[in-house]
């Protein structure tokens, strides 16, 4: 239920922002017929746009395949609205791109030509200073939410790796990957003296 209601919030937010201006008709053409699928780390639940000649669909299921999927954290999602920091994060692996690359490209210039003010949204219904008012607000509990999230995840891996030990911690992962080298070593050492043995009789 909550994935449907931020779905349905996005695309009226996504339809006001890209389709109510005539400025930006050439840049929504690109787009036109195309679908773009992102995958969340954090849900799972994917967002999937559907981009028409007169307004984006926010779907959560879509029975063919995307022109364009991505896969990438809640975190990292800024990166399309500052298209300088997209091609570096998608080589990082920050941002994993399978289909249409331009795709996510002329999404991102969409975004960068509208820069996106929550605000404005709310000014017909609340007014300016309202508008700015709750716009901080929603701004402040959705960074302290991200950074809860972020410590949880901390806390859940701690958890896991020493309390459950269900998964080895980092330290112990790279001793038992140095002893399996060792070990690989001491086999071709031994393969190699053998080797030797055969030769010399």
């Amino acid at each position: 239920m909550l994935v449907q209601l931020m779905s349905a919030t996005l695309e009226i937010a996504l339809n006001r922002l890209l389709y109510q201006d005539r400025s930006m008709a050439a840049a929504r053409q690109r787009l036109k017929g195309k679908v773009l699928r992102f995958e969340l780390v954090e849900w799972n639940v994917p967002i999937i746009l559907v981009f028409s000649a007169r307004q984006v669909d926010v779907l959560n299921t879509w029975g063919n395949p995307a022109d364009c999927m991505v896969r990438t954290r809640l975190a990292t999602l800024s990166a399309l609205v500052e298209r300088q920091q997209l091609a570096r994060m998608i080589q990082q692996g920050d941002i994993d791109v399978e289909g249409d690359l331009h795709l996510v490209q002329q999404f991102a210039t969409l975004l960068d030509i509208d820069k996106f003010d929550a605000a404005e949204l709310l000014v017909p219904w609340v007014g300016d200073i309202a508008a700015e008012g709750v716009t901080r607000l929603l701004g402040y509990l959705l960074n302290n939410t991200l950074q809860l999230f972020r410590t949880e995840q901390i806390r859940v891996a701690q958890v896991i790796t020493d309390e459950w030990r269900l998964v080895p911690a980092a330290l112990e992962l790279t001793w038992f990957c140095n002893e399996v080298n060792n070990v690989a070593r001491a086999g071709k050492n031994l393969v190699a003296r053998l080797e030797k043995l055969e030769v010399s009789r």
